[in-house]
């Protein structure tokens, strides 16, 4: 019962397919080995109605319209981490700097650019596995996204800075990031064709390791860094699909 529930919270705190539900700061930390199951479910959530057949042979709209439903499913909060991150780079010199830029509400020009061709790639990568008729290896990529997020939690923990990041960066132990992985790794052989896999487990860590080598230069990571980690995760892993097409 204590793991099915933290997994609802999981679910409510990162998508919309979930109650609200209250939690104690222990309980975050616990979500996280959970973060690639949600991140299956909300897959296959924005997957399934294009596996089941809606706008057949029409995969460019069908990448559309499930960008859009996981954009609003998830409300945006990761590809806010991504803009965010991305603006802040220009500060990386000064930490100090760089965390009262990251903390800005606003958007600013590398913001914006990270918006773009984060939504464009990931409409790129969805199009391309639903015109080789892969919607559930498509469905997969949500989770290989959230297993890189805790990934990046697991080798920048001792760096959290005080906020919900830090929170679930609580429970990045070696244990949760190794359920963590087994997940996504069990769910990938069902979903995801073997070649397409090991491509796909490959190349996350190297797409994140620009985002670890910032956390150092900044000296922290926050619930952003973690949401930008999501992003380029699923990229990562959708583009190591692609290429044993």
């Amino acid at each position: 019962m204590l793991y099915l529930n933290r997994f609802l919270l999981a679910l409510s705190f990162l998508t919309r397919l979930g109650p609200t539900r209250r939690a104690e700061p222990e309980d975050l930390a616990g979500c996280l080995p959970f973060l690639p199951v949600v991140g299956l479910v909300l897959g296959l959530a924005v997957c399934l109605p294009f596996g089941l057949g809606l706008f057949a042979g029409k995969p460019w709209i069908q990448a559309w319209l499930a960008a859009a439903l996981s954009l609003a499913l998830t409300r945006g909060l990761h590809l806010d981490g991504l803009a965010d991150v991305a603006d802040g780079v220009t500060a990386h010199a000064e930490p100090e700097r760089f965390w009262r830029v990251v903390k800005d509400s606003h958007c600013g020009a590398f913001g914006v650019m990270a918006l773009v061709l984060g939504l464009l790639g990931q409409v790129v990568v969805l199009q391309a596995l639903f015109a080789a008729d892969r919607p559930w290896a498509a469905a997969w990529v949500f989770c290989a996204g959230r297993c890189a997020a805790v990934g990046l939690g697991y080798a920048t923990r001792e760096l959290a800075r005080p906020g919900l990041g830090a929170l679930f960066l609580a429970g990045a132990t070696l244990e949760n990031t190794l359920v963590a992985l087994g997940c996504t790794v069990l769910a990938g052989f069902f979903l995801a064709p073997f070649w397409g896999l090991l491509a796909a487990l490959v190349l996350p860590p190297l797409a994140l390791y620009p985002l670890y080598r910032l956390a150092r230069l900044v000296d922290g990571v926050n619930g952003d860094f973690l949401g930008a980690a999501v992003v380029l995760g699923e990229l990562a892993a959708g583009l190591g699909l692609v290429l044993a097409l």
